[in-house]
């Protein structure tokens, strides 16, 4: 498999994880909270094929998203593009960056929704996670598009 193929495979089996039904019985809550960290892990999976298909004319050793995205990675004009995007904090990729960085940690990413049935104020955007990686996705698949334009003209 191509590196372009996996990249749409990983985005799609994202996108398939989040339409999937919790269900209502004493379960849902959890399915949906695994459902929504698994689609996010499934979307840096997504991230590093990117960052490997567009980065292919480099023959780099290593595409881990913390090293090319960060200050020392390399210089070239697809990672330099998406590190402008990760410093805009309305934009999709620094959004995504930040809840991988929590999916790292020990609490993860995903709450639980029940907070306000317990008589607690819930604080917050009051997206759900689900809705708001849907959002993420949608706006990092026009910005794939004009990336590999860009990486196919080298």
């Amino acid at each position: 498999m191509t590196p372009r193929a996996r990249t749409n495979q990983l985005l799609y089996q994202a996108e398939l994880l989040l339409q999937t039904p919790a269900g209502d019985d004493e379960h849902a809550e959890a399915r949906r909270m695994a459902g929504e960290e698994g689609a996010l892990a499934l979307t840096e999976l997504a991230l590093e094929s990117l960052l490997r298909e567009v980065t292919e004319h480099a023959a780099l050793e290593r595409h881990d998203w913390r090293e090319l995205l960060g200050p020392q990675g390399a210089g070239i004009a697809e990672l330099h593009r998406l590190r402008e995007l990760a410093t805009r904090e309305d934009s999709w990729l620094a959004w995504l960056l930040a809840r991988l960085a929590a999916l790292h940690e020990s609490d993860g990413v995903a709450r639980r929704r029940s907070g306000a049935a317990q008589g607690l104020i819930a604080v917050g955007s009051g997206a759900a996670l689900a809705e708001e990686l849907a959002w993420c996705l949608g706006e990092a698949k026009a910005e794939i598009a004009a990336l590999r334009q860009t990486s196919e003209e080298w």
